[in-house]
């Protein structure tokens, strides 16, 4: 139980840390740039919530359960975002800025929920064999890397300092360990409680790509590569998910 929990941490924090590295040396800092991965993250996510988290919620559970689900992410995700603006809404920093940072830090709080069914998954992965418990772990290590990234480039260039990036990017990853915790613990875990699980990330995912990170990507760029980072987001998320 102690191994799946650490390999969990381990596969889930490596892929948004790695991510999180990469926005924080990028040295692309305009707004085209910006736009473009604010975009494709947008992208990413919604096939993360059309092919993954919700089909997979209605295939174990009913469409109420599913729907619940989405509506208590969409809730939780709406309170956190006025919580956050809340407390990054000053005059010290300019609306860009502000924006920019209240987008990437509310994108960490939602990824970070999204990360306890990943690791759920994981969890439960091992406990059938252990080949499929390695699979699942490589596969969403993988496409946690383009999440890490859409994490620290906001916040980098919303004025928060480096270390500071770092933090939020693995408390994000370590979400999955906790989740593979669980996993490993309850074992033949409730399918009402998996269902709920993927249906409340898939709300907070939905959004963060409605509220936070399309809106946010128009207000830096408003050109062509704004769709284009959309829709190759939307394909790559796609290809992820038949090599999941």
């Amino acid at each position: 139980m102690v191994e799946i929990s650490l390999l969990g941490l381990f596969f889930g924090t490596i892929g948004t840390t790695l991510g999180g590295l990469i926005g924080i040396f990028s040295k692309r800092n305009s707004n085209k740039f910006l736009s473009f991965v604010l975009a494709f993250a947008s992208g990413l996510m919604l096939a993360v919530i059309c092919f993954d988290l919700i089909p997979h919620s209605m295939e174990i559970s009913s469409i109420y359960t599913t729907i619940l689900g989405i509506v208590l992410g969409i809730i939780i995700m709406i309170f956190c975002d006025n919580i956050v603006q809340k407390k990054f809404n000053t005059k010290s920093v300019s609306n860009r800025n502000a924006g920019l940072l209240k987008t990437g830090i509310v994108v960490s709080i939602g990824l970070a929920l999204h990360n306890i069914p990943e690791g759920l998954a994981i969890g439960s992965g091992f406990d059938a064999s252990t080949t499929l418990g390695f699979s699942l772990a490589i596969a969403i290590c993988l496409h946690d890397i383009p999440e890490g990234i859409s994490m620290a480039i906001p916040m980098k260039n919303g004025g928060m300092k480096p270390w500071k990036v770092m933090i939020y990017v693995i408390l994000s990853g370590i979400a999955t360990g906790i989740g593979a915790l669980i996993g490993a613990i309850i074992g033949n875990i409730s399918e009402q409680v998996i269902a709920i699980c993927l249906a409340f990330a898939a709300g907070a995912m939905l959004y963060i790509v409605s509220g936070e990170l399309i809106p946010e990507s128009n207000k830096l760029y408003q050109g062509k590569m704004t769709a284009i980072g959309n829709m190759f987001g939307f394909i790559i998320g796609l290809l992820a998910m038949i090599i999941n």
